[in-house]
């Protein structure tokens, strides 16, 4: 039988490293699955090999098991700056990006980090595009 084989994988593993990150439970699985390999018998350098990875963080996942078990997996809140969006403002955001641009007031066919950013700023939100692409990826929005 002959092996399975990706098509061009240099262009497709950040895709699928992308979606790795795209959920709290997709990292937190991400998570589980270097620490099963390390009690599989793998080192942190090859299982940090393995799933794309630094060794370093590898390792302060076991670490973290290892103290707090499974808990230790989980999402931890993260520091930096606070959103410069309230609830409010999150939520008919997020209403919008249900329907299109267009019934936004936007002069654009699909929601993307630009678009965004224009409908933030009507908003009196100044975000630039990336910032806006890490929010969509946050909400779980798919640019086409």
């Amino acid at each position: 039988m002959r092996p399975l084989r990706i098509q061009n994988p240099p262009a497709r593993i950040p895709a699928l490293q992308d979606e790795i990150r795209r959920s709290e439970q997709s990292r937190y699985d991400h998570r589980l699955h270097a620490v099963l390999l390390v009690a599989q018998g793998l080192t942190p350098p090859q299982a940090a090999t393995w799933l794309g990875d630094a060794v370093r963080t590898v390792e302060l996942w076991v670490h973290r098991f290892e103290a707090n078990g499974l808990e230790g997996l989980r999402e931890r809140a993260r520091p930096g700056r606070p959103s410069r969006l309230n609830a409010d403002q999150a939520g008919q955001v997020q209403a919008a990006l249900r329907a299109s641009p267009g019934n936004a007031g936007l002069n654009a066919d699909r929601w993307n980090s630009e678009s965004l950013s224009a409908y933030l700023h009507s908003l009196g939100v100044d975000l630039k595009p990336r910032q806006c692409r890490n929010l969509l990826r946050q909400w779980g929005h798919r640019q086409a």
